[in-house]
């Protein structure tokens, strides 16, 4: 497994190898303006009603645009233009991944390879630096805080090598139990930022949480959220649009590393077979090095997203006599043609606990 990890890397390589050439940050005559505050000891003076928005700017062939400066985007809280206070677009900046990973049967099949790609995501985005930091939290039956908040990507290793798929699912457990019952960092959700990786097909069946509670706990922890599903071969899953919502809600999207990989294929389910209907036969080294290769690209996809965002945050021009379960919503636009952007779509206005604390 662990011999796979160039190969991630090489391929996070590729990915920004393939966007716009970075641009130099153009000095001002005038003192720095918030906007481009690049001082490490910055980043965690903000004020407890601050919003932070992690934006993702793609071209038309998902490739990672990362050449904007904080003039090229606007962002709007319930319709209303917000003054920028914050931009960074550095890459690899401070970041601490809750890695939420299904264990119910439902993932049996595909078991060992997506227990090495939950590896892969681990060491990847856990190089030893204590600039990043993660969690660990299973969930079959019942959702488990598996490894507390750590530089240390050794543990969750060994975790992830130990466990075994049973049971059913409580997926929104662990969401709840990733944003509220684990060791908290100081200076999270600002620097470092908050996002959750779930590796999974999106079902619940288990938890006394419900999508909508998690949903919002999730925004209240300014949290992003992105997925690997576990569904594969044109199969459709209930718990697909859950993992869909929290996606979109919040900022991150979904990978199908199991969709679609013999597309190309001359044959594609062309015959009939007890295998699946494969143009690949199980069980071949070509239908192995498919369905490896799909994984990993959706892992290489992931962490390349994570560690090229583009970092804004705003004091959002809130009643202060507004109720703090008022939701409300956000809108970032780049002045750009042809892009895809990604951005949470909003938030609920009250201060955040302290940082620090469990």
């Amino acid at each position: 497994m662990v011999g796979r990890f160039p190969i991630v890397l090489a391929l996070v390589a590729l990915a920004f190898s393939q966007s716009a050439p970075q641009k130099p940050v153009e000095p001002k005559a005038e003192p720095p303006q918030p906007a481009s505050a690049t001082d490490p000891q910055q980043r965690i003076q903000v004020q407890v009603n601050e919003v932070i928005v992690p934006v993702t700017v793609t071209d038309e062939k998902g490739r990672f645009v990362s050449n904007l400066d904080a003039k090229d985007f606007r962002i709007f809280d319930e319709g209303k233009e917000q003054t920028i206070e914050y931009f960074n677009r550095e890459r690899s900046q401070p970041v601490v991944v809750g890695f939420l990973i299904d264990i119910s049967n439902a993932n049996r099949i595909q078991w060992k390879r997506f227990q090495e790609a939950s590896q892969e995501l681990v060491l990847n985005l856990l190089p030893g630096d204590p600039k990043f930091s993660g969690y660990l939290v299973t969930y079959g039956n019942e959702a488990e805080l598996a490894v507390d908040t750590t530089s240390d990507s050794g543990p969750m290793v060994e975790k992830l090598a130990k466990v075994k798929p049973g049971g059913g699912a409580a997926l929104f457990d662990a969401i709840y139990l990733a944003c509220q019952k684990r060791h908290v960092l100081n200076g999270e959700p600002f620097d470092p930022r908050r996002v959750l990786i779930i590796i999974g097909d999106g079902h619940d069946n288990a938890s006394k949480k419900s999508l909508n509670e998690v949903l919002e706990i999730a925004q209240r922890n300014l949290v992003t959220i992105y997925g690997m599903s576990t569904v594969s071969y044109g199969f459709t899953s209930e718990g697909d649009q859950n993992l869909i919502r929290l996606a979109q809600e919040t900022g991150g999207r979904v990978e199908y590393p199991l969709q679609g990989l013999y597309s190309d294929i001359s044959g594609y389910l062309s015959t009939p077979s007890d295998d699946g209907n494969y143009a690949i036969q199980v069980g071949t080294g070509g239908y192995t090095a498919e369905v490896s290769g799909g994984i990993f690209r959706a892992v290489a996809h992931i962490a390349g997203e994570v560690t090229t965002q583009y970092i804004l945050r705003y004091i959002p021009s809130v009643d202060a006599k507004a109720d703090g379960k008022a939701y409300r919503n956000i809108r970032v636009a780049v002045g750009l043609q042809n892009v895809k952007i990604r951005a949470r779509k909003g938030y609920y206005p009250q201060s955040l606990p302290a940082s620090g604390g469990s």
